[in-house]
Order: structure tokens, then sequence, then C-alpha cells
């Protein structure tokens, strides 16, 4: 069985929900003090959408995830795995949060 590093949550927005795409994450950030990256108002890598990235650590992933389930509001969150096999943790060891959209996956393949 391969080790999980850490998970990433990339919260989804298009332009109009950037503001609260934005508050969401700072949000995450200050309440359990997870990574927030960058806003990416353009798809970046494998995203299809705009995005921000939440690095969580393993011991938080039941909290961050219950949090952002009553949290998130009509934005989606696409959760994964970080083991080190980019295509599987982007395609197998996923969760979603609102509904699933179709990553681009040519650059793991």
């Amino acid at each position: 069985m391969t080790e999980i590093e850490n998970f990433h949550a990339h919260v989804y927005y298009d332009l109009p929900e950037r503001e609260k795409a934005l508050k969401l994450c700072e949000a995450a950030g200050k309440k359990f003090g997870v990574k927030v990256g960058r806003m990416h108002d353009n798809p970046v890598g494998p995203h299809p959408r705009g995005s921000c990235q939440l690095t969580i650590e393993k011991a938080q992933l039941a909290d961050v995830l219950s949090w952002l389930v009553l949290s998130r509001g009509k934005l989606t969150v696409f959760t994964h795995a970080q083991t080190g096999n980019a295509l599987k943790d982007h395609t197998q060891h996923v969760i979603w949060l609102g509904p699933s959209e179709t990553l681009k996956l040519d650059q793991f393949r």
C-alpha cells in the first residue's frame, strides 16, 4: 500500500464566485492552520476552472472535510491524496464535494 503524505483540496470557482472561494479558503486557513495557496482565476494544471489549493495534513482530514461539507455553499471542492503517483492521486485517490468535473490528465500519462 502507498503512503499518503497529505491531501490537497482544490476549491473551484468561476470569476463571479471568486470572493466566496477566497473567503472559504481564508477561513479554512484561520480555523485549521492549513496552508492556503494562491487564487488561480484560470485553469491551471489538470484543473478545469479557477481554483485555490488547501494543503491538509492527514490527521486533519476528517475535521477539515466535515467543515468544508457544511461551509462550501455551492462551490465544488476536489480533494485528493498526495502519494507521489499524480495520475492515481487525481483519478483514484479522490473525494468530490459537489459535482465532479472533468480533469485534464494528459500531463500525468
